[in-house]
């Protein structure tokens, strides 16, 4: 039988901070949504949606190893003045949680837990697209000044109306 308790340790940590990042980007959808920056808001719900199923993979996988799961996020969501600070801060957190995930998944190889070890390998791979996303928006940001930046982002300007 192979060790199960660090991957259930593991499998939880990640669930909390799934979780945090769930609320971050709600947050972030409605407050880009007050700024009218409806393109933007609709990216956050659709990277909320991605963590949503990240946090439900590691609930079944908790589930399917016998353990109890545990539905707390790690953090509170905190609400950024700009789109620089948004930005920063979740490129901060997905770098974080890659680096757990990456670790997190040798542990799951070192107890011979291949399942786990597979399923963080996975999500690291979603979370590299996230940050290469946040790396890109800060980019543009900077290139091409927050104006130009928030005119292209919002369904007015793209619809030319």
């Amino acid at each position: 039988m192979k060790n199960t308790k660090n991957s259930i340790g593991n499998l939880q940590k990640a669930l909390g901070m799934e979780l945090t990042a769930i609320q971050q980007y709600l947050l972030h959808a409605h407050v880009l949504d007050d700024w009218g920056l409806d393109v933007l808001a609709n990216q956050m719900r659709t990277e909320m949606t991605e963590e949503l199923g990240h946090a439900g993979r590691f609930i079944e996988r908790i589930l399917f190893l016998g353990g109890d799961p545990v539905l707390e996020a790690t953090k509170t969501p905190k609400r950024s003045d700009s789109l620089e600070q948004m930005f920063s801060a979740d490129l901060e957190e997905e770098k974080g949680a890659i680096e757990f995930y990456t670790s997190a998944a040798k542990a799951a190889d070192d107890d011979r837990d291949i399942g786990t070890r597979m399923l963080f390998e996975a999500i690291v791979i979603d979370e590299e697209g996230h940050m290469d996303w946040l790396d890109r928006q800060l980019g543009l940001l900077d290139r091409m000044g927050e104006p130009t930046y928030i005119a292209k982002n919002t369904s007015d300007a793209a619809s030319g109306g």
